[in-house]
């Protein structure tokens, strides 16, 4: 395609994110930066047509783009506008006090603040870290017969899991514990801590097996949930106060909304946008605007937004790759210092 083209594609996207109404050539080339007559801009839009990305509703209109329209008008937008200074410093405002900011902070404070601003739904997901290595496992007694099992991870993810026992643990129980932790659990990867690895370490505690199982339940548990992808939305009233999007399926959409992780993998590049019913995106007429998000030289997540199609991506872009690059920066700094006990969730009693 040629930068004529390119720039009539253009035109006719803005025109009809801002109007809804399919557009004419004439309409077109009465635009100051389209320097060809209607009969070329009528001809070029019918190349385009042929090419996939426009389409004419009716015979005697104008012309609308396709899914493949809009997502070359959104790959000529990325990465090609900065946000002016003073919309930076309103979004900074927006996120908080980022020093005392962990990391789940950071991304609840960012979808706020990119709901508020783009009055569309956010989504965030949280992949799990391919590469993380358990660097540290203790035990803190709470209460009688009561004891958390905290598991750090080298990326700085915290969990911890409080566990009720049928006996109060001695020094020695205590002792063992750790010391068994430290030779068969720490350095190890999250993605081999399997349940029928967990099983095979219970068997090979001994006579502290049955006093000990609870614990490594608890650790199953955990190890589980760091092997999760998490997924949130935020601002979906937005979606319910959009005219342009069936309320049914909003509903739909928001029952269902975890069936996304499928695709907010770290497979794509740069900025990807998924439309209508695609994969599994229940609602029509709709948009879905991601980007990823890094935590050193690992993709962590992707953020982004979903609303109508008719979106003002050249306003939305800019603040979703700002977004994306403030987080980056912002949990890549947070990753570096010592993490505290219990940031991430509040310890849940086993029975």
């Amino acid at each position: 395609m040629d930068a004529r083209k390119r720039k009539i594609l253009s035109a006719v996207v803005d025109m009809y994110i801002r109007t809804g109404e399919p557009v004419g050539s004439k309409t077109i080339s009465q635009l100051p930066d389209i320097h060809v007559s209607a009969a070329t801009v009528r001809n070029d839009m019918a190349v385009l047509e042929e090419l996939g990305y426009l389409e004419q509703p009716h015979t005697s209109a104008g012309r609308v783009p396709t899914f493949q329209g809009y997502r070359m008008y959104i790959e000529e937008l990325s990465g090609g506008s900065e946000l002016p200074p003073e919309e930076r410093a309103q979004l900074d405002e927006m996120l908080g006090d980022e020093k005392n900011l962990t990391e789940d902070l950071i991304l609840q404070s960012a979808t706020a603040a990119l709901a508020q601003i783009t009055q569309c739904a956010t989504v965030v997901s949280n992949l799990a870290p391919k590469y993380s290595v358990i660097t540290k496992v203790d035990l803190i007694p709470t209460g009688k017969r009561v004891y958390v099992v905290l598991l750090i991870t080298s990326d700085g993810k915290i969990k911890n899991r409080a566990c009720r026992l049928q006996f109060d643990l001695t020094p020695e129980h205590m002792e063992f514990f750790k010391n068994f932790m430290e030779e068969n659990l720490e350095g190890m990867s999250v993605s081999e801590l399997s349940e029928e690895r967990i099983e095979q370490l219970v068997m090979a505690m001994g006579t502290y097996m049955i006093t000990l199982s609870p614990l490594m339940q608890g650790i199953c548990e955990m190890s589980r949930d760091l092997q999760k992808n998490e997924l949130y939305v935020t601002g979906e009233q937005n979606l319910f106060s959009c005219d342009e999007l069936d309320k049914a399926e909003v509903a739909k959409f928001i029952l269902h909304k975890q069936d996304l992780s499928g695709l907010l993998d770290d497979s794509f590049q740069g900025i990807k946008v998924v439309f209508g019913k695609e994969g599994d995106f229940v609602i029509g007429n709709s948009s879905m605007i991601v980007s990823k998000y890094q935590k050193g030289d690992h993709t962590a997540g992707s953020l982004g937004v979903i609303g109508p199609m008719r979106l003002n991506y050249a306003k939305i872009i800019p603040y979703i790759e700002y977004f994306t690059d403030k987080i980056s920066h912002l949990i890549t700094d947070e990753a570096d210092v010592s993490p505290v006990i219990g940031m991430n969730e509040d310890p849940n009693v086993e029975s």
